[in-house]
């Protein structure tokens, strides 16, 4: 027999990972980590649940998460970041992807005569706040350089001193505003096209619409959507015939620059935010078609940018402050407990900035939020608690009621098919004489050292068996 001694072991990580794997219950262990599927920041549950037949009083099922071997049930984060969890990311792109392409083809509650309906594909961006290094098609930047496309000065400003910060931050935080904005002007200008009044317009179609948020280069969001008409009960309706694409897209070209904010401060002056001048707007194709904007490859996109757009902005992918008080000192959880503001040293007095590992251009609009924030006419904003995301606050991926199915139903739908594998042989319940109790309490997020070596190898093993199949493999 032999016997390792664990300290001579260097690594932490390979220590607890010897002795997770030298525990009796480590199959159980390694299932709950493979169910995840990779994801590497699991939500740790502590509780129980019972079910029972409410006639006769029998316990027909239960589970506590005590007969687990860490104590706890392991459920998946969820988060569509990358950087933080590449498996639940993947995830959420395939399930906008989903999503995306019910609302153009049918499918999943959605009918298949949405494909016959008026549908366009339009990116909305933002406007000029100072000349930046770019790469023009035919000529170098404006500073004399001909930029390679990884060169990390492309979207900087080519004269930080003279950019507009301030109204560069203030755009992202009304972006979403702006959006909601643009959607009332489309609805206004779609019935004046028509020669209808906005009451009439909305007795006979509806604007349905999906987006999602991209981060620029140069730190700022702009939106890919998908707008579509549909009749007035949604997707089951068909536009009147007079409703063309056409139509819908100089509705498009005309609201956008409708679309304005003004904001107005003591201590930036009045600004009046609102849409670039570029504006793109494009039909979207029936499937197999040969374009490059068919409805497969315009889902595609859209999701894909669903997770990038988290990553791609070269900032940080977690809050700088959880409780920032806004300069009031302290701010007060629900039962009236004052929680330490982590923004200020709890008398309003603001902290140092903290040393961030990011780019100059990045680490001015995050200072930027920073002092904005501090502003009493931008309390509202919560510029603070969105510095890491350059005061954008809104939802990365968006859509109308009636667009498609949503990420919920699909999430649901998933979960049931996992709980009818789950329980494959079993009588199915009667929901008239059975009754679920649970108690679940949240215990935090993670794993231990070792078993995050172990989903790092799950994660793996499922990215080399998706290559090999996408590779033709079988």
């Amino acid at each position: 027999m032999v016997t390792l001694d664990l300290r001579h072991v260097a690594s932490p990580a390979v220590r607890d990972l010897l002795q997770l794997v030298n525990q009796p219950d480590f199959d159980r262990t390694r299932q709950q980590i493979e169910r995840l599927g990779g994801c590497t920041e699991p939500v740790r549950l502590n509780g129980h649940t019972t079910t029972l037949n409410t006639t006769t009083g029998e316990v027909l099922r239960s589970y506590s998460s005590a007969e687990e071997p860490t104590g706890s049930l392991l459920t998946p984060c969820g988060n569509r970041r990358s950087s933080r969890c590449p498996a639940c990311s993947r995830l959420y792109a395939a399930d906008t992807y989903h999503l995306i392409r019910a609302g153009l083809s049918g499918g999943k509650t959605v009918p298949d005569t949405v494909r016959t309906h008026p549908r366009v594909f339009a990116t909305l961006t933002a406007p000029s706040f100072g000349p930046v290094h770019n790469r023009p098609d035919a000529r170098p930047c404006r500073c004399g350089t001909r930029h390679d496309s990884t060169d990390p000065l492309l979207g900087t400003p080519l004269n930080p001193a003279t950019y507009d910060y301030t109204g560069a931050v203030l755009f992202n935080a009304h972006a979403s505003a702006l959006w909601a904005r643009f959607t009332t002007y489309l609805r206004c200008e779609l019935a004046a096209r028509l020669g209808l009044t906005q009451k009439a317009a909305r007795a006979v179609l509806r604007v349905s619409f999906a987006k999602v948020a991209e981060y620029q280069k140069r730190g700022l969001v702009h939106f890919h959507t998908v707008i579509r008409l549909d009749g007035p009960d949604g997707s089951t309706q068909s536009p009147p015939p007079y409703a063309t694409v056409a139509v819908l897209t100089d509705a498009i070209r005309a609201a956008a620059p409708r679309a304005r904010i003004s904001v107005d401060s003591d201590a930036v002056g009045e600004r009046e935010l609102g849409w670039g001048q570029q504006l793109d707007v494009r039909e979207i194709a029936a499937f197999g078609t040969d374009t490059e904007f068919s409805d497969q490859a315009v889902a595609a996109y859209v999701a894909k940018y669903a997770t990038k757009s988290a990553d791609a902005s070269g900032t940080l992918d977690r809050a700088l402050f959880c409780h920032p008080c806004q300069g009031r000192g302290a701010t007060l959880l629900p039962h009236g407990t004052p929680l330490p503001c982590s923004a200020c040293d709890g008398t309003g007095q603001a902290r140092p900035l903290p040393r961030l590992v990011v780019a100059r251009h990045v680490r001015q609009m995050i200072r930027t939020c920073w002092e904005l924030g501090r502003l009493p006419e931008f309390a509202d904003l919560k510029l603070w608690k969105w510095a890491h995301m350059l005061g954008f606050r809104g939802h990365f991926s968006t859509k109308s009621r009636s667009c498609s199915v949503t990420l919920g139903a699909l999430r649901d739908a998933r979960r049931a098919w996992r709980t009818e594998q789950a329980r494959a042989g079993l009588p199915e319940p009667d929901p008239t004489t059975t009754l679920v109790i649970g108690h679940w309490d949240y215990l935090g997020s993670g794993y231990s050292p070792g078993a995050n070596l172990l989903a790092a190898a799950v994660w793996h093993r499922r990215e080399l068996d998706r290559q090999f199949t996408a590779e033709g493999g079988c």
